[in-house]
């Protein structure tokens, strides 16, 4: 397949939670590949930002709580308005609560379902409806390996990983015929803020080193090349998969 099948050039990106970590990877590598990015978050971009200029690629900063479904129309009309038009969507937004099950609280069971899966809902419900009208567009969700297994201590982070590789397949059934493709992906474990706990932690960390079979964490940029796939042409006939990046952890 030419290379020009994975360009990104014309195209918009916006990137939920793109201030760091996976998001700011994924963010960089759909720049370098051509797109134009919107960041939306809780927490202004401004490093993404810088950095995505640097490659020569417009950055539109978009302010928003997550947590909530009420700004989800306006981050949409936003980045139309502002880079002009949408194309990708990158559903990478997270929170993660750690506690055992017989003491986990509602409040860290509903602080995480609200981001983790009913904003990546409704944000793709947004999304799409500008997607299904212009007959073409990418939304790439971010699944986890707990898309896949249960882990230990976070019952809301698991449920809303369970569910968002249910989602993506959902809509892939609805709207793959209408020229919207839906696909995931689905971190190993990857060393950004949400894995500091277990990486300061020297027995578990050992542990989940010792099943990686590459042997080491992974990192933001890991994600880079699967994000790019999933939003060029290269992927338009693949609808409603869950992809691993996980340096062969489910492997094992």
């Amino acid at each position: 397949m030419a290379s020009n099948a994975f360009s990104l050039e014309g195209k918009v990106a916006l990137v939920t939670g793109a201030n760091t970590g996976l998001g700011q990877g994924i963010a960089l590598a759909l720049a370098e590949a051509g797109a134009d990015i919107a960041g939306a978050g809780i927490v202004a971009a401004t490093e993404t930002e810088e950095k995505v200029k640097a490659l020569g690629r417009r950055f539109l900063n978009i302010e928003a709580n997550l947590s909530s479904i009420e700004p989800v129309e306006r981050i949409v009309a936003e980045t139309i308005n502002g880079l002009g038009g949408l194309h990708i969507l990158v559903n990478n937004a997270g929170l993660i609560r750690r506690a055992d099950a017989v003491e986990f609280s509602e409040k860290d069971w509903d602080d995480v379902m609200n981001v983790n899966i009913k904003g990546a809902f409704f944000m793709s419900q947004a999304a799409g409806k500008h997607f299904i009208a212009q007959g073409s567009g990418k939304i790439i969700n971010i699944a986890s390996m707990l898309s896949f297994q249960g882990g230990i201590r976070v019952p809301s982070y698991t449920a809303s990983k369970s569910g968002i590789a249910g989602i993506t397949r959902l809509l892939a059934n609805e709207w793959a015929a209408k020229g919207v493709n839906i696909n995931a992906i689905a971190p190993g474990y990857m060393a950004t803020d949400n894995t500091a706990q277990l990486r300061a932690d020297a027995e578990r960390s050992k542990a989940i080193l010792d099943r990686i079979p590459a042997s080491r964490w992974g990192e933001p940029a890991d994600l880079g090349g699967t994000a790019v796939f999933l939003a060029s042409r290269a992927s338009d006939y693949v609808n409603g998969a869950v992809i691993p990046v996980d340096g062969g952890w489910l492997a094992r």
